[in-house]
């Protein structure tokens, strides 16, 4: 990121209460007082503090609950960031507070979220934004603080209120190394084998495998058209076959499409699509209904596991 690119984007390290209001608050209001727009986009217990010490002033800010709005990491650029950001008018500078990793992210959500946080730099790079990024010091291990540093070109030391330089941020290098081979399916799970000719038997053993696992309504609605746009996806996009899964893990339903594709675009599936283009919404899509997306792809192929709760 150039020194002349309009797009900031600082981890805010805190410890306690006290230092997160003095962050969060004072960067708010920052932002009311240059009459820009402001969103805040914290887990529901940190919204509480912040929208308390606003007090009046917190009609004026977007308010958002983390833990709903960016449950699945996958989501959070395309139906949290650029969904405020592109509703405000070109050229102006918009504000936001994203705190996307906290303590109870489970090891199988924390690789999306690491990525998440080093796609943003190019998401929105060149646009007049700035995301303020809080990460608790006390609650969270190391590697995550260490990964903040790379994910973030200016960081803000607990105690602080200077932005300094990161000398690790190195965005790209994170986005691959959390770019691994996912976890065997379990055994017992056979593979639904597709092809273009295959598309909606495919779907219909999602849906029935999902009903079995105690999807209903709609959520297994959502189910439906994961499948449906993975398994497309795979045939357009993927070499014309795939395999597709479908299993229960931890209170969610998963959904995992295989195919030989390899997928080059890192933030595919993150940007919104402008509404006269036609097609590119396939993981937009799965992005937005899923409560977790995983994927890994490669030169041996590209896997793509969609959590979906019960």
């Amino acid at each position: 990121m150039s020194a002349a690119d309009p797009f900031v984007h600082p981890a805010l390290f805190y410890r306690g209460e006290s230092e997160y209001l003095a962050g969060t608050l004072s960067f708010v209001r920052a932002g009311l007082a240059a009459g820009e727009p402001v969103a805040v986009a914290v887990p529901g217990e940190n919204l509480d503090l912040i929208r308390d010490g606003l007090g009046d002033e917190a009609a004026a800010v977007r308010l958002l609950d983390m833990r709903e709005a960016g449950r699945n990491p996958g989501r959070i650029i395309p139906g949290v960031l650029r969904a405020f950001a592109d509703a405000q008018p070109a050229g102006r500078r918009v504000r936001i507070i994203g705190e996307p990793i906290w303590a109870g992210r489970s090891s199988t959500e924390y690789p999306a979220c690491a990525q998440h946080e080093a796609l943003i730099n190019a998401a929105f790079r060149g646009r007049p934004v700035t995301i303020l990024c809080p990460y608790d010091v006390d609650r969270l291990d190391e590697r995550v603080l260490a990964d903040a540093h790379a994910t973030h070109p200016t960081v803000i030391p607990t105690g602080s209120t200077e932005a300094l330089d990161s000398p690790a941020y190195a965005p790209e290098e994170v986005v691959a190394r959390y770019n691994v081979p996912l976890p065997a399916a379990p055994s017992g799970v056979p593979p639904f084998a597709f092809t273009a000719d295959a598309l909606s038997p495919a779907r219909h053993h999602a849906v029935t495998e999902g009903r079995r696992l105690g999807l209903t309504g709609v959520r297994l609605d959502d189910l439906a058209l994961v499948a449906a746009e993975l398994t497309t996806n795979s045939v357009v996009h993927g070499g014309g076959s795939g395999t597709l899964r479908v299993w229960a893990e931890g209170g969610y339903v998963v959904c995992e499409v295989r195919d030989a594709g390899r997928l080059t675009d890192p933030l595919a599936g993150r940007r919104p699509v402008p509404r006269d283009r036609r097609g590119g919404r396939g993981l937009l899509l799965v992005n937005l209904v899923s409560d977790l997306v995983r994927m890994h792809t490669g030169d041996e192929g590209t896997a793509v596991r969609a959590y979906l709760s019960v």
